[in-house]
């Protein structure tokens, strides 16, 4: 069964930890729960030069000089869940779209004429707008011109998950948003989110379901960055354990404005984000680790080799935003605003290979 400490036991565990417990976590063969903690503790701060050249020795060994690149479809805003941080808040006056299929296969094509293997279908949680029997038409459509299709919609029952993994979806990414209990009930105002357990066994029912990848994060901006962290450890370490034929990766979405006018609760400044970064990679060397469009340009590409393995790239976050970049209804304004080609020239700029393809569906085995 999935446990994992409450806010107030990671917090303290955090606080607790000294220098020589950072130390004894550099020297560590293996990286373990509690050197995890002191990588993420206050007292790890002034060790962020060896944390980021350990991460950039790990992610050169464990991934090479690759990048992954990948886009996201923005296919519905609807919403019904009430959400003080999200743009699709069902309280928000935006707005609203749902995609036809057909309108949703447009926007995969101009992906794909730019250059994108790997793409990410998003949406509002809103399921009688868009349901499973849509994900499973649009995938049988999409499946034979991508190398890999992932989802990021509704918490899913674990026979719909194999429907969906049968149609051609391979890897789902769901968020916890925040993993402290009493701040999850707090901006989850109303809707089916409000169920914190029910989400936070999404990404086991999908491993049941037998996806070929798990995608976890917390939103940053919510509660105290570094107890997140922890908490995404101890999930990740169950995760690897229960599912250990199945690839996981980690987001590290920083709120950013969005309607409804929500302010961020706390500030994770770039060196905060860094460090989680980097304390992750060391925790757990294969993990694939995600840097959306959400950051700055800037940012992203002085985080290139340091410990990221995923990049997105000329993200609109809008449905139907591809064919119409003047649409309205975004969820976040985006950081990096590049195409998908100054991305790369920059990934390459700094001795690295962008990669559009590390995976093809023939490789995957169905039972």
């Amino acid at each position: 069964m999935l446990i994992i400490p409450n806010f107030q036991t990671l917090q303290k565990n955090l606080a607790s930890c000294s220098a020589a417990n950072v130390e004894r976590a550099f020297a560590a063969k293996r990286c373990s729960l509690n050197d995890l903690s002191a990588l993420l503790s206050p007292a790890a701060d002034p060790f962020l030069p060896q944390l980021a050249g350990l991460s950039k020795k790990i992610t050169l060994h464990r991934f090479g000089r690759t990048t992954q690149m990948y886009g996201p479809i923005y296919l519905s805003n609807y919403c019904t869940n009430r959400c003080a941080y999200c743009g699709f808040s069902a309280d928000n006056r935006i707005h609203r779209r749902c995609l036809t299929l057909e309108e949703a296969e447009t926007e995969a094509d101009i992906l794909h004429q730019r250059g994108f293997n790997h793409i990410l279908l998003v949406s509002g949680e809103a399921r009688k707008t868009l349901d499973v029997e849509y994900l499973e038409a649009l995938a049988g459509r999409l499946r034979g011109r991508f190398a890999s299709i992932s989802i990021e919609v509704q918490p899913l029952s674990c026979p719909e998950y194999k429907r969906l993994f049968a149609a051609g979806i391979t890897a789902v990414a769901v968020y916890q948003e925040t993993y402290d209990r009493p701040l999850y009930n707090r901006v989850h105002l109303s809707g089916k989110k409000c169920d914190y357990d029910y989400r936070l066994n999404t990404p086991t029912r999908a491993g049941e379901a037998g996806m070929r990848e798990i995608g976890i994060g917390a939103l940053l901006g919510l509660g105290d960055w570094r107890a997140e962290g922890m908490a995404l450890g101890h999930h990740l370490a169950w995760l690897r354990k229960k599912f250990w034929r199945t690839a996981f990766t980690v987001s590290f979405p920083r709120l950013r404005p969005a309607a409804g006018e929500f302010e961020p609760l706390v500030h994770v400044t770039e060196r905060d984000l860094s460090h989680l970064i980097f304390a992750l990679r060391i925790f757990d060397p294969d993990v694939g680790l995600l840097l959306s469009t959400r950051e700055e340009a800037r940012y992203r590409d002085g985080m290139l080799g340091l410990g990221p393995t995923r990049y997105s790239a000329g993200s609109c976050t809008a449905p139907g935003g591809y064919a119409n970049p003047e649409q309205q209804g975004e969820q976040f304004s985006v950081g990096d605003h590049r195409t998908l080609a100054e991305v790369c020239e920059k990934i390459r700029a700094h001795g690295l290979d962008p990669v559009y393809k590390d995976w093809d569906p023939i490789f995957q085995v169905v039972t």
